[in-house]
């Protein structure tokens, strides 16, 4: 049984190294070039066999109801149902099936994990087409962000929990000097498991946002129960019947991984994070949500990303295009419905010095506002970028955010038929303003406010990163000495901050094996999901000692 563990090691033992370097490298490709000719045609293929049927998990107790609603943002229902399990019966499997598992060694643990990897990454076309008409991500992020990139997530948790576990040893002779004599002990040391994992999917984001956790409690010898969005089940319904698949053929009960679909009228997710038999809860979410779960899961491990207020300050730039379209690209990337995205930006009321002159600050709005016109210019460059919106109530969210400044660029609908769509819509807003600009606001919605000067613009920032929580920042400007100055001001407030971005790299972008995803130093999310520290409290060590042999 570690002959999975033998065959991946030399990517694991890359990802290991990878992660402790922070450089770039990533193990799964996101080109789709790279893949056998045929994929593409084979993942379309697959997702609409799965359309309008019950959905298969090999294996799993198919008794009972059935559950599923899900409908695509680019228009149509996909007509799949799962079947519907209750609490006990799914924490009643995962305590059976764990004791085997928790028993298995580190590196049968770890090779079951690469292996599943490997073949999600073998089905990335097909999570691709379930990404993108759950999630509304248009097809080519759907494949990279749920596909290689979410992978490569998963394999950044196996790597940092094998170097944890891998710093355990197996078994040691503890000899101490008494004098003439010695007492010596044989000591074995056991990895523990914590218990049970539950991980609560986004419906934006399924398989990126999930796949951290579900791999540390994997490797780390939990069971895992994951519970997706109601309107996002496909993305990890496939995951879990891959893992399923590989758990069986490997001679584990395949319960250690389970699916607990349900609806928005009869939830599971705080009958599961409540259950006593639940040790660990992973969540993406709403803060209420997130709050609600932190505050009333004291004795369980929790780990959170919520909402936070992503912003920018511009206090001077050498690029003002470059800077302007880098910003617009930002904001309109999947309409906004991004954690990373950015929402605020800080721009001085007396305007800012440029390449171009002194820009006033309507002309620093103007000028953002029409990069996002220029790069939405083309329909189909448009539909690329923007994806279709993922919930009807964030076009409610930009319909009432229109009263709450001055219309810099309006929001509006493009013609994709039977999508739902809408471009960014960007607000101008004074300093004081902050009941508008300090809340977060899912979706295309932006705001430029006018402040005092660039010194106002980063406490600002700052301030609402450690008072709303943020996962990303951007700051433009030409001034070293202020830049230097702003930099332990932003990590003070536990947020990653991006300097003069002008190219091809974006703030609301975040490579594996490289960014720390979300601090846990700010309200946006109480623990990072890409390093050791959340892996590392997913087990505990247990020593076994006698007297040594003679």
């Amino acid at each position: 049984m570690d002959d999975l563990f033998q065959a991946h090691a030399a990517l694991l033992e890359k990802a290991v190294a990878a992660s402790r370097e922070r450089g770039f490298w990533a193990a799964f490709p996101e080109n789709p070039k790279a893949y056998p000719e045929g994929a593409a045609s084979a993942g379309k293929a697959a997702f609409a066999a799965l359309k309008g049927r019950p959905f298969d998990l090999d294996g799993a107790n198919e008794e009972g109801a059935r559950v599923g609603a899900e409908v695509s943002p680019f228009g149509p229902a996909l007509g799949i149902t799962y079947a519907a399990r209750g609490v006990d019966a799914l924490v009643a499997s995962a305590e059976r099936a764990s004791q085997a598992w928790a028993q298995a060694s580190v590196e049968q643990r770890v090779g079951v994990a690469l292996e599943i990897l490997a073949r999600l990454n073998a089905e990335s076309f097909l999570i691709a087409e379930a990404v993108e008409h759950t999630t509304g991500q248009a097809g080519p992020m759907a494949f990279q962000a749920g596909g290689p990139h979410a992978q490569d997530r998963g394999l950044e948790a196996v790597a940092y929990a094998y170097a944890e576990m891998a710093r355990v040893p197996g078994a040691v002779r503890w000899e101490k000097p008494m004098g003439r004599s010695s007492i010596r002990l044989d000591k074995d040391f056991h990895v523990v498991p914590r218990g049970i994992g539950l991980v609560i999917g986004c419906a934006t984001f399924p398989t990126w946002n999930s796949y951290p956790a579900l791999f540390a409690d994997l490797v780390t010898g939990n069971a895992v129960i994951v519970k997706p969005h109601p309107a996002a089940i496909l993305p990890l319904a496939l995951t879990v019947k891959i893992g399923r698949e590989v758990l069986a053929a490997q001679g584990f009960d395949p319960d250690v991984l389970q699916l607990a679909p349900d609806t928005v009228e009869a939830p599971l997710a705080k009958g599961l994070a409540t259950h006593p038999a639940i040790a660990l809860v992973d969540f993406t979410g709403s803060s209420a949500f997130g709050g609600w779960l932190r505050e009333t899961l004291r004795d369980k491990l929790v780990f959170t990303e919520e909402a936070g207020v992503n912003t920018i300050v511009i206090a001077s730039t050498g690029a003002f295009a470059a800077m302007c379209a880098n910003i617009a690209f930002s904001l309109s990337l999947y309409s906004g419905q991004m954690c990373t995205a950015p929402q605020t930006i800080f721009v001085p009321a007396a305007g800012i010095a440029t390449d171009e002159g002194h820009k006033s600050f309507d002309e620093v709005a103007a000028g953002i506002g029409g990069a996002i016109d220029a790069l939405l210019s083309d329909p189909a460059r448009a539909a690329a970028v923007l994806g279709a919106i993922q919930n009807p109530a964030t076009l409610t969210r930009i319909e009432e955010a229109r009263g709450l400044g001055r219309i810099v660029r309006d929001s509006a609908a493009l013609q994709v038929e039977g999508a739902r769509t809408a471009t960014p819509l960007l607000l101008a807003v004074d300093a004081t303003d902050e009941a508008a600009y300090l809340e977060e606001r899912f979706g295309p919605i932006a705001f430029v406010v006018a402040v005092k000067d660039a010194q106002d613009a980063i406490a600002r920032a700052t301030r609402a990163a450690r008072e709303k929580g943020a996962i990303t920042a951007a700051l433009y400007s030409t001034d070293e000495a202020e830049i230097a100055a702003a930099i332990p001001a932003y990590a003070k407030a536990g947020v990653a901050l991006s300097v003069n971005l002008t190219g091809g790299i974006y703030v609301n972008q975040s490579a594996a094996f490289s960014d720390y995803h979300v601090s846990g130093a700010n309200p946006a999310g109480n623990a990072c999901m890409t390093d050791s520290a959340f892996v590392a409290s997913r087990f505990r060590v247990v020593c076994v000692r006698r007297p040594a042999a003679a």
